[in-house]
């Protein structure tokens, strides 16, 4: 970034380095550092989530995988923050916005328009891109045939329409006593009540967090293998080869008034996981040992929840945890959603079937509407045989009789094989 270190020159915001000309993109070389100023810039100036292609439409010339690491090294810096998702998409952070505005970068100009590549190749301001085949966390994000770009709603007035995620993509919002749920998590944000969203992967409990709290969220990817550092922050390598400490989501969520999303919190250690509760009792204080005993104190603001999928191997819901979060709600797949969206209403019909007997204790596995998605987008370009195929194949081997009898019945079939590569042609 600007900020100078040891042996390395500080290099003035905008200013041209003199280290020569590019020999294949025909543009100047830009000193350590400079390319991520740019990437910051173009966030800043964007105010939405974008990925390597869409900077890359704008910092033309520059290569993607420079632009690519560019990002990476803004995320480790806390100066950008990396969405869930494929392909990657970054923001820019509180932190990144304070960055730019203390050492403002000017966008390059563009290159000659003989070097410039076509206007339809990509916008300069692209709009949403749609949910891919390959998105981790579809969800409950596909838009509705036909539906209007919604609108926030005025403060105070009910959630009426879809939400718009930060990724550019839309939430449907469902209800939650009796009213829009994003309405209800945020009110409870008000009242700082902590919220535990509990129910399988793929119903849509990330996608609701985002929804209603948007680009006020600072997230933590739980899993086995979760660390301290992942949560308050850790030294990382700077470029002039020493180490600073970049604060993580937790201090950074606790000085902007923000909201900690501890996503699969049952699946980090409990001793790791402690580190946050300080923030969250009436000391609202954490201590970065790592940072020379650093006192973080929360902003007003600051909230936490959760999310926590209970059949997922090695998910344990502590004490200490549960008493920490005073709501909790279950979330589970909106079947209605899913057949709105066009999925076939015979999978539809298989997957609630499938849903009761997964709620009674029968089997351990159901699609969601992750799996629904999947099928329908498969489906379109296989065919529905092969979605059938997949979707089988998808369910754990215990219940995968009791999931191909369901969808047999569906569908009138007497058997469906799982999908498998067939003999050499």
């Amino acid at each position: 970034m600007t900020t100078p270190t040891a042996g390395t020159p500080a290099t003035p915001s905008g200013s041209t380095p003199s280290s020569g000309i590019n020999a294949v993109s025909g543009l100047p070389r830009l000193r350590a550092g400079e390319l991520q100023n740019q990437v910051l810039a173009v966030l800043s100036s964007a105010g939405v989530a974008m990925d390597v292609g869409d900077i890359a439409a704008i910092l033309v010339g520059r290569s993607s995988g420079a632009i690519g690491q560019a990002c990476d090294r803004l995320a480790e810096r806390g100066h950008a923050e990396l969405l869930p998702g494929s392909p990657k998409q970054y923001r820019i952070t509180q932190a990144g916005t304070a960055e730019h505005r203390a050492n403002p970068t000017p966008l390059p100009p563009a290159p000659p328009p003989a070097t410039r590549p076509a206007p339809a190749t990509r916008p300069a301001n692209p709009a949403p891109r749609p949910a891919s085949a390959s998105t981790t966390r579809p969800a409950v994000s596909t838009p509705r045939p036909g539906t209007p770009t919604p609108t926030p709603p005025a403060p105070g007035k009910p959630t009426t329409g879809p939400v718009r995620r930060p990724n550019g993509q839309l939430y449907y919002p469902r209800l939650l006593a009796k009213r829009p749920d994003v309405d209800v998590l945020r009110d409870l944000r008000d009242a700082d009540v902590p919220v535990l969203l509990y129910g399988p992967p793929g119903t849509g409990k990330t996608s609701l967090i985002e929804a209603a709290f948007g680009a006020d969220l600072h997230t933590v990817p739980g899993d086995g293998d979760t660390t301290v550092g992942d949560i308050v922050g850790d030294y990382v390598p700077t470029d002039a080869g020493g180490y600073e400490f970049v604060p993580g989501p937790l201090p950074r969520a606790m000085e902007a008034g923000g909201v900690l999303f501890i996503d699969d919190a049952t699946l980090i250690q409990p001793k790791v996981l402690a580190v946050v509760y300080p923030a969250m009792d009436g000391r609202r204080q954490i201590i970065l040992k790592a940072a020379a005993g650093r006192v973080v104190t929360a902003s007003p603001g600051f909230y936490v929840v959760a999310g926590h999928n209970p059949g997922v191997h090695g998910a344990v819901l502590t004490e200490a945890l549960a008493s920490r979060f005073s709501t909790q709600v279950k979330v589970s797949s909106d079947y209605d959603l899913a057949a709105a969206l066009g999925v076939d209403s015979r999978m539809v019909r298989a997957a609630r079937n499938l849903a009761t007997q997964y709620d009674s204790g029968e089997i351990g596995w159901a699609p969601q509407l992750r799996e629904l998605l999947a099928f329908k987008r498969i489906a379109d370009v296989l065919g529905v045989d092969t979605a059938m195929a997949n979707l089988i194949g998808l369910a754990p081997v215990e219940d995968r009789e009791v999931v191909h009898k369901a969808v047999c019945q569906a569908f009138g079939l007497a058997k469906i094989l799982p999908l498998a590569l067939g003999n050499q042609l």
